[in-house]
């Protein structure tokens, strides 16, 4: 099957929506309950290499699709990690 190229730029975009949007219950749920000890921080790690693996892949392409989405999503994984982070850190100073 091909496809023209402003079809495969629509499904690059939905397709990058799709995965970001994901991320962003996960950050408003964190960031009202200040409790993200059920995310963990290797899957977070692992998300944002793996990212990182995409954007040189497409760079090494020249695909903007693939660069904006990765570096969204590394953008994204790391907002995550840090608020999990910062709020161990609260956490364990209040009960320590």
């Amino acid at each position: 099957m091909e496809l023209d190229e402003t079809t495969m730029g629509v499904i690059g975009i939905l397709a990058g929506i799709l995965i970001l949007s994901g991320w962003v219950p996960q950050i408003v749920r964190g960031y009202r309950t200040k409790k993200l000890s059920d995310v963990s921080s290797y899957l977070m790690i692992l998300i944002f290499a793996g990212a990182v693996l995409w954007l040189i892949y497409g760079i090494a392409l020249d695909d903007v699709y693939i660069m904006g989405v990765n570096l969204s999503a590394m953008v994204l994984t790391m907002i995550v990690l840090s608020m999990k982070l910062k709020y161990e850190k609260a956490a364990q100073t209040t009960s320590g």
